[in-house]
């Protein structure tokens, strides 16, 4: 679980369900509230079949996520990510098609992983564990 002073506008945090990894950076944290204020960057998705493929970066798929909607979620959710994560996929992040088709697929790739993380939050906050 993550401590709010951990946190700071302009870090780089990550919200990982599954096999899955959202990356995006903090524009505010709301302290009164324990929420985050997040842009998203890019979301990270490995392949459920990974423990079959000997090349763990071909399992690997990334979704240009920056021209998506912000998001408000609690902060106990995030974690600091490691610039060892993120810094391989800065340079694909420039080489994105800006597509109108491209941004539809991003967003509900995105709507998608929000929806997952949102039902698993739920059923563990009705079950009083914490995610």
């Amino acid at each position: 679980m993550a401590e709010i002073s951990q946190f700071h506008p302009g870090q780089i945090v990550s919200l990982d369900h599954n096999n899955s990894h959202l990356y995006g950076e903090i524009v505010q944290v709301v302290e009164e509230r324990n929420l985050c204020w997040v842009r998203p960057l890019f979301l990270e998705i490995l392949e459920d079949n990974i423990s079959e493929i000997s090349d763990l970066s071909a399992s690997k798929f990334l979704v240009d996520v920056r021209l998506t909607s912000d998001l408000l979620y609690p902060i106990k959710m995030f974690r600091p990510a490691l610039d060892t994560e993120i810094i391989p996929w800065l340079n694909r992040l420039e080489t994105q098609d800006y597509s109108t088709e491209n941004i539809q697929q991003a967003r509900q790739q995105l709507h998608q992983f929000i929806f997952e993380v949102w039902q698993t939050y739920s059923q563990q906050s009705s079950n009083n564990q914490d995610y």
